[in-house]
């Protein structure tokens, strides 16, 4: 299930960092947590047109308001005034929307045409795959359903990364001007090599910029990591921010569970990624909503199930949990006894539903049976989707 594991995220200008060590071209800038730190930057960069921006982990940040350009270091300031503290909503951050506190302000640029690039897994290919195309500064998921011709596509070998064949045809391909070739061939190559060292699981640059005075350069950047392999990457690690995460997903990080938010009112605890996914269909088909994805994975103790138990209920908006456990190597008693832990813990007082079934299935029931709990227990999934259901 570790293939489903929140991807580690950073700010734009955490990326636009990480590309400078790689020998991307970027625009100079300065990272500002205050109104006086953009200020000084303005002037620090002397160039009359800079760029405000917003940094959270979300994009269509300036559709929302969060990207402004300034001309000078009044306008600096009002830019940063309004900017931090302001709550963006964005199509990214959900209805919610998400707090700045963290700007980036960087040097305006001469642009002269926009493109995009990406770089992702492809799980068919088991590769990572390139993608670029000229329809830069849209969103991509727009160009993919409209005009999906428009999006050119090259696999590459994670130890060679992409050759030069490649990246001189995707560089043509979306209409980089021939002058520039040789600058762009350069640059995709250095992204691919980014993207493998550091162990990536997505590279964004939206949009990839041409600039009137002859530079390929990366105007946006989007990094986000493949959390099983951080272990190779303190430097990596270091740079996450937490006031970007979910507190409950936090909490889940630090017992290595698998823990999303979701939006409904079903707390749901279940072991493996394909049963957790199902789960949710399930319930979904009998008229609930999941309120999260959680899995406790197939070594869990009973300290670690107790774990996930609290996290799940610190959700103010679950009304109902379902507990669905197929025991191979989590045995069955294991996970009850975790339950009754964690329920006796937290004084539980929402309905609670458990489906158990394989190792130990019938000690686990025994266990559930024996603790006076208000367990309602059910035979299969679908009679844990419907009895559930039927408690809200």
């Amino acid at each position: 299930m570790e293939w489903m594991r929140i991807p580690m995220k950073i700010h734009e200008f955490q990326a636009k960092q990480l590309f400078n060590g790689y020998g991307l071209v970027v625009p100079q800038g300065r990272e500002c947590k205050t109104v006086d730190e953009a200020v000084t930057a303005y002037n620090e960069l002397s160039t009359d047109l800079c760029v405000v921006k917003a940094q959270i982990h979300a994009g269509g940040r300036g559709k929302a308001g969060g990207v402004k350009l300034v001309r000078s270091a009044d306008e600096a300031r009002d830019a940063a005034s309004e900017i931090l503290g302001k709550t963006l909503v964005t199509h990214q951050t959900g209805p919610e929307g998400q707090e700045v506190r963290r700007l980036w302000v960087e040097e305006g640029s001469q642009i002269a045409k926009e493109y995009y690039l990406g770089i992702v897994i492809d799980r068919e290919q088991q590769l990572p795959v390139m993608m670029a195309s000229s329809e830069g500064g849209t969103e991509i998921e727009e160009v993919a359903a409209t005009t999906p011709e428009k999006i050119l596509k090259a696999a590459f070998s994670p130890e060679s990364g992409l050759s030069s064949t490649d990246a001189e045809r995707l560089a043509a391909g979306i209409g980089i001007p021939s002058e520039l070739i040789a600058q762009a061939v350069e640059f995709l190559q250095k992204l691919s090599k980014l993207f493998c060292d550091l162990d990536c699981s997505l590279a964004e640059i939206n949009p990839l910029v041409t600039t009137k005075d002859g530079k390929v350069m990366a105007l946006d950047g989007k990094i986000n990591f493949d959390d099983n392999a951080m272990f190779r990457h303190e430097n990596i690690l270091a740079l996450r921010d937490l006031d970007e995460e979910d507190e409950k997903e936090i909490e889940a990080s630090k017992f290595d569970l698998s823990y999303i938010a979701l939006d409904g009112d079903i707390g749901c605890m279940v072991n493996g990624a394909g049963l957790a996914m199902s789960t949710m269909d399930v319930i979904q088909l009998y008229g609930g909503s999941p309120a999260n994805f959680l899995d406790v994975g197939g070594g869990a103790t009973t300290e670690k199930v107790a774990a996930a138990f609290r996290i799940l209920l610190s959700d103010q908006n679950v009304k109902a949990v379902l507990v669905n456990i197929f025991g191979g190597i989590m045995k069955c008693d294991v996970i009850a006894e975790g339950v009754i832990q964690a329920v006796k813990q937290v004084e539980l007082t929402l309905p609670l539903v458990v489906r158990l079934e394989g190792t130990n299935v019938e000690l686990g029931k025994q266990l559930l049976a024996n603790s006076g709990l208000p367990i309602i227990s059910a035979e299969d999934l679908d009679d844990a989707a419907q009895k559930v259901c039927a408690t809200l």
